[in-house]
């Protein structure tokens, strides 16, 4: 079995592994598994989920696709190699109670044939997990970055405080001058040349982000699932969804990566919530939980503690 062969079965496993853990968080929830094929090679398995119960609309979805690499992704990416490699897991979960948050999670491989620049050809790791609370307070991100900073302490010394960072600053709505959460990790092209960490070690890493996300969703929906809601604090979940789709369709890679490399549009755009709304400059009382939240939209905030 080649590498690339083996990291595929194991994502196949974890995407197993998660929606076993989320049936047995959310005894109402339904899954419908697609199982799709790309024109160009490779193809996946979507699993979309539908509920009652905690989760309203989200999705657990595993790809591996292959063929010959776009102009555009040569051009994005620097390369000269004309076919790629690229598997992963990728997840969205949309919850019905305002008080649990959203969640994703990306863990995902890439390789390329070889070129005159990687005569081995290339490869890198990509991914993290992050969180995005309808309500935010000082205790919101605790939970998530600790356990994210014990995942990449046992890794390298420096992967917390780097790719933390990396999330404040991915997962930030520039139109709007606010994180899209409280943010978590993220991190992409980490391969041996770049990094001080051997092929394995890597892998080692990658897999420990990917079993991480079901402990910290858990702690989360459990913690929130039961609180009761009002109607305006639906009507501001669904503000909040608004400017996560806008993160989404204007800012986020993975969804130009996929619509570039012609994936399955479905799946790409399962990250999007089932509705939202958009208010005509929305500013909530000052003193409020709504005002509350955006205080805390912000990068650089120490979590830690």
């Amino acid at each position: 079995m080649t590498r690339s062969e083996k990291i595929t079965t194991w994502f196949k496993e974890l995407q197993d592994e998660i929606c076993e853990g989320l049936k047995q968080l959310d005894s109402l929830a339904v899954i419908h598994e697609d199982i799709w094929d790309r024109a160009e090679g490779g193809g996946g398995r979507t699993r979309a989920i539908t509920g009652k119960g905690v989760i309203e609309k989200g999705g657990v979805n595993f790809s591996a696709v292959h063929g010959p690499v776009p102009e555009a992704i040569q051009k994005s990416f620097g390369i000269g190699a004309t076919h790629f490699y690229a598997t992963g897991v990728s997840i969205v979960l949309h919850p019905i109670n305002p008080w649990v948050p959203i969640i994703h999670m990306n863990v995902r491989y890439f390789e390329t044939g070889a070129d005159e620049k990687y005569p081995n050809g290339l490869y890198w790791f990509g991914g993290g997990i992050d969180l995005t609370p309808h309500y935010a307070d000082e205790s919101s991100g605790k939970f998530i970055h600790n356990s994210l900073k014990d995942v990449c302490d046992a890794a390298y010394t420096d992967y917390y405080t780097r790719f933390k960072k990396w999330a404040d600053d991915y997962f930030f709505i520039k139109h709007r001058d606010e994180t899209r959460g409280v943010g978590g990790i993220f991190y992409d092209h980490l391969n041996e040349s770049g990094e001080s960490l051997s092929f394995d070690e890597l892998w080692q890493f990658q897999q420990s982000v990917g079993q991480a996300f079901v402990p910290i969703y858990k702690y989360y929906a459990e913690l929130n699932k039961n609180k009761s809601y009002t109607e305006a604090e639906k009507a501001w979940q669904m503000i909040r969804r608004g400017r996560y789709a806008e993160f989404n369709l204007v800012w986020d890679r993975g969804t130009k990566f996929g619509l570039d490399t012609g994936g399955r549009t479905e799946s790409i755009l399962m990250s999007l919530p089932p509705q939202a709304n958009w208010e005509y400059n929305h500013q909530p009382t000052e003193g409020t939980p709504e005002a509350e939240t955006l205080k805390w939209l912000k990068k650089g905030i120490n979590w830690v503690g």
